[in-house]
């Protein structure tokens, strides 16, 4: 999951119009950037549109809705994102081996906090459809000058909270609750920045719906907490984003 000035549209409305982008080659004219969505082909299928978006119960994992299986999510996820896109194949996966770890210890954990299998999948479903739409918008070169900054902007702020997890884990008794939700909220921020053309307003509904989990208090102080039962799933998260960091993904 290779992903990297908060935004005044922070509060996302359910309503609205919706944006469609396709994967239609950049005129020789265009400077290498994709056309505007007015010159863009009539009728073409858009990732994101009602007809693109996933129902809430069609990704689940072949054993069975009870084993929860990142890489299995993501590869059902990418496949059927692009089957509604003019591009049907992606050599990879656009989520690796070791973010799919951490998204399964992320769930696990998510499961334990809030005592809601449901909820937990949905969360981790909704981070995962989230992660590989801006991931094929950024293989595909849809983003634009001004958005390939906000890229690095989000790239920089992810390794500076994936530090700061780590660091508050290996050194007892650092942690701040506040300070670890206030970088994943402009994490957040960014995101919603990033792909603003580019996704319904149902897509914001899910970056909302992970990072305002993942940021909340509560969740932070109970994963943190020394003697109690996330511990154990907070290592493996903290060994997955050292790996990330050390292969420079993060």
């Amino acid at each position: 999951m290779c992903w990297r000035r908060p935004s005044a549209r922070a509060k996302r409305r359910g309503g609205g119009s919706r944006r469609c982008w396709s994967l239609a080659p950049a005129s020789p004219d265009s400077g290498g950037q994709p056309p505007p969505r007015s010159l863009r082909p009539a009728g073409t299928r858009s990732m994101d549109s009602d007809s693109g978006e996933l129902s809430e119960g069609e990704l689940v994992s072949p054993a069975g809705p009870d084993c929860f299986s990142s890489k299995n999510l993501a590869l059902q996820a990418q496949k059927k994102i692009l089957s509604k896109m003019a591009t049907k194949t992606m050599a990879n996966m656009l989520i690796d081996d070791t973010s799919s770890e951490i998204f399964d210890e992320l769930y696990k954990v998510t499961k334990e906090h809030t005592r809601n299998k449901k909820e937990a999948h949905k969360i981790m479903k909704d981070l995962i459809k989230v992660a590989i739409k801006i991931g094929i918008l950024y293989r595909n070169n849809q983003f634009n000058q001004e958005e390939m900054e906000i890229v690095d902007k989000f790239r920089k702020k992810l390794n500076q909270t994936a530090m700061t997890i780590v660091s508050f884990y290996e050194v007892e008794y650092t942690f701040d609750r506040n300070v670890l939700a206030e970088l994943l909220n402009e994490c957040k921020d960014l995101v919603h920045e990033l792909v603003d053309r580019h996704l319904t307003p149902r897509s914001h509904g899910r970056i909302n719906h992970v990072f305002n989990h993942f940021a909340d208090v509560e969740f932070l102080t109970a994963l943190y907490s020394l003697d109690g039962d996330c511990r154990p799933y907070l290592k493996k998260i903290c060994d997955g984003i050292n790996k990330l960091l050390d292969e420079k993904i993060l």
